[in-house]
């Protein structure tokens, strides 16, 4: 597999170089739902189209990462549905959208992956994760009230994204999420209790709540069905913590 990108994502793909060689993972762009940059955003657009144009010339299948969280999914009635309605709700999401629309119409083989919040190390401290281990360990950490999120590890990531690679999808969107919306206030208590640090929590009337379906991963991953539960975002949460400095 040719990996497209030097990032957090694109480190961990590199298990992967080996295998899939009919495949390109553009594993580069914008990473946070809190972007807004135009620039940044043309700048993924003409990368997305750039390496359509060169896996249709050369007959690969472009593997192309967009986003379950809910930047697509927020307003979405019931577990956001790879074939049902999204809605953006950030420029964000508008923009991934609008990336997954493009790959479609590029004549390209193409498996579009809308990911989860993927933990692990090497993460830029502007996800979520890094920024809550930040912020608890300066004693006071921003906790939006209604916000849920998905998390998953990126060693469980990786595996998952192998084997619907081996199964050889084309045309096709799929969820890679646990499938679990985790209150913010729960990662936090966590993350507290294992840094054995206690933070002021300062309580902002926003955040949204959205569970990602993962009903079709399953069917293509049936492990994903023994993979997760209600606790595993504390075990993606002791790996993190397991290879950082904690303080």
């Amino acid at each position: 597999m040719e990996i497209v990108g030097n990032g957090f994502l694109a480190t961990h793909l590199r298990r992967l170089e080996g295998r899939h060689a009919d495949t390109v993972a553009l594993a580069a762009g914008v990473s946070t739902t809190a972007h807004t940059a135009r620039a940044d955003f043309a700048r993924e657009a003409e990368l997305v189209a750039a390496t359509a144009a060169r896996c249709r010339a050369t007959g690969r299948r472009l593997l192309f990462f967009s986003t379950a969280s809910s930047a697509v999914y927020r307003l979405v009635d019931g577990p956001g549905r790879e074939d049902g309605p999204v809605v953006s709700s950030n420029p964000y999401g508008a923009h991934k959208l609008s990336l997954e629309q493009r790959v479609r119409a590029e004549g390209v083989d193409y498996l579009t992956l809308r990911l989860g919040h993927i933990v692990g190390p090497g993460q830029p401290p502007h996800q979520l994760v890094p920024a809550l281990v930040r912020q608890i360990l300066d004693g006071e950490v921003g906790v939006q009230r209604w916000a849920t999120r998905d998390l998953l590890g990126v060693d469980d990531a990786v595996t998952i994204i192998d084997q619907l690679l081996d199964r050889d999808l084309r045309a096709e969107t799929v969820n890679v999420a646990s499938g679990t919306a985790v209150p913010i206030d729960r990662i936090v208590d966590h993350l507290e209790a294992r840094l054995d640090r206690r933070a002021r929590r300062r309580r902002i009337d926003a955040g949204e709540g959205h569970v990602v379906s993962v009903r079709k991963l399953r069917s293509y991953v049936p492990v994903t069905g023994t993979m997760f539960g209600p606790g595993y975002y504390r075990r993606v949460l002791d790996a993190y913590l397991g290879r950082k400095d904690r303080g």
